[in-house]
């Protein structure tokens, strides 16, 4: 298993509204960047990852999985760009705030720290531990 961070504009598309979507999931999809639909194609099925709010509250507010590998991505009218479909996992118990992450200096090294735009990003199973421990989970 793979773990991965996935961010999303709390307004676009919210923890909340992933887990109204049920066992069916939804696709992540809107992925423009080459750098990020890479790793959407690098995402297989049970890989988990976390859910980050980004813009307003800037936080891993959850976990999703993959339930469904890559396909096209139905909202990009040139065909170059792929979705995934995630399921809701859980809410973590307690927030992880981009602030304390970047305090932790066992996690200076993540694409949320030195590439701040990227919207899919892989994470260490190093990092997964400490970042669920920082969450209570």
């Amino acid at each position: 298993m793979q773990y991965w961070l996935l961010k999303s504009e709390p307004d676009v598309w919210s923890i909340d509204q992933q887990k109204k979507a049920g066992a069916k999931g939804a696709p992540w999809d809107g992925v423009r960047n080459y750098q990020a639909a890479k790793n959407l194609k690098s995402m297989k099925k049970d890989d988990q990852c976390f859910f980050y709010h980004s813009n307003i509250g800037k936080e891993i507010v959850g976990i999703v999985e993959v339930i469904e590998e890559y396909y096209p991505d139905k909202t990009d009218q040139s065909g170059r760009f792929v979705a995934v479909t995630v399921k809701f996992l859980r809410k973590l118990d307690k927030p992880i705030s981009l602030e304390e992450i970047k305090k932790n200096e066992k996690l200076s090294h993540l694409s949320l720290i030195k590439q701040s735009r990227l919207s899919v990003m892989p994470i260490d199973s190093k990092s997964w531990k400490i970042l669920n421990n920082m969450g209570k989970i």
